[in-house]
């Protein structure tokens, strides 16, 4: 396919290196902007579920007999602040120390 591609661009070899580099631009753009759009709703990259469990914990939201599947005994249900990290969020960077971290 592609030697027949290359056989059938006009203008020489600059005008076959140019051509087929345009064709492989209009393709990456069609795959970018019209296919991969269109296919990432069908794609389970976003399903993930973090649970309170061990790392070996696999949770599946559509097993109605799941604990912590929808509306099972084991969902926690946010209280107040549904946020509420262990940590603060006011500053990112530590007091500077005495010693200048020498």
């Amino acid at each position: 396919m592609y030697g027949w591609i290359w056989r059938h661009l006009p203008f020489g070899r600059a005008g076959r290196l140019i051509g087929s580099l345009l064709l492989a631009g209009v393709a990456v753009a069609v795959l970018w902007y019209a296919v991969f759009p269109w296919a990432e709703p069908l794609l389970p990259f976003d399903d993930v579920q973090v649970t309170d469990g061990g790392a070996g914990d696999v949770v599946d939201p559509a097993d109605p007999a799941d604990p912590a599947g929808p509306g099972g005994a084991g969902v926690d249900e946010p209280t107040g602040d549904e946020h509420d990290l262990p940590y603060s969020t006011a500053s990112n960077n530590p007091e500077p120390s005495a010693s200048g971290g020498r």
